[in-house]
C-alpha cells in the first residue's frame, strides 16, 4: 500500500506488523478501540540512523517536516511531587513547557524530562517516543494543529519505522487534552 504522505516504498496497517513495533506500542494497537480504526495507523520502515526529524524530512520527504509530530516527555513539579506529560507538536514548534505545560499540569515548574526517565517510563527508544502505548495515567497534551492534520508521522516506539496517523487519532488517545498554543 502506498502511504498517503512521504517518499516510502510502502506502508502496512500497523495491527499486522505489531513485531515491528515497541511493545507499549504493539500492546496499545492490540487494544485499539478509537473512533479512527487501527488499520488507519500505518507503520512505515525508516532507517534509525536518520530518525531525528531534519535527516528524516530530507531522505523521506522535506514536505514531512510540515507533516509531522514529535512527541516530547515532560516532568511537573509541584511539592514533594513529580508527575509526567506526553507533549505532542507539529516538528516545526516548541513545546510551551514554561507556560502552556506548566499552568495544565497544575505544576510549580516543568521541564523536559530526562532522556533515561523517558526511555525507562515509556519502554520506548530515545527518538521514536510515541504518544501511542504510553502510561494510562499520564495526561497527552496534543496541540490543536496536531489534532486538525489529516496524516502526520510520529514514533513507532523504535528508532527504525514510523507511523502515519490522522491527527483525530491521536487527539482520541486516552488522557488526551488538546490544548491551542501547547507549541509555539
Amino acid at each position: 500500500m502506498r502511504p498517503p504522505i512521504g517518499n516510502f516504498s510502502e506502508a502496512h496497517p500497523a495491527p499486522e506488523v505489531l513485531d515491528r513495533l515497541a511493545e507499549p506500542v504493539a500492546a496499545a494497537v492490540r487494544a485499539w478501540r478509537q473512533v479512527v480504526p487501527a488499520a488507519e495507523l500505518l507503520y512505515v520502515d525508516s532507517d534509525p540512523e536518520v530518525a531525528d526529524t531534519a535527516v528524516f524530512c530530507e531522505t523521506y520527504g522535506e514536505e514531512l517536516l510540515e507533516q509531522s509530530a514529535n512527541c516530547v516527555i515532560t516532568a511537573g513539579k509541584r511539592g514533594g511531587e513529580l508527575s509526567y506529560a506526553a507533549c505532542v507538536v507539529l516538528s516545526t514548534t516548541r513545546v510551551d513547557v514554561n507556560g502552556v505545560v506548566r499552568k495544565q499540569l497544575g505544576a510549580r515548574k516543568a521541564s523536559f524530562a530526562p532522556m533515561d526517565t523517558a526511555v525507562g517510563e515509556t519502554g520506548m527508544e530515545y527518538g521514536g517516543i510515541t504518544p501511542i502505548g504510553l502510561p494510562r495515567d499520564w495526561p497527552v497534551l496534543v496541540d490543536a494543529r496536531v489534532a486538525d492534520a489529516p496524516h502526520l508521522v510520529i514514533g513507532s516506539g523504535l528508532r527504525r519505522g514510523k507511523l502515519i496517523v490522522p491527527g483525530k487519532a491521536l487527539a482520541g488517545l486516552p488522557g488526551a487534552v488538546v490544548i491551542e498554543g501547547l507549541g509555539a
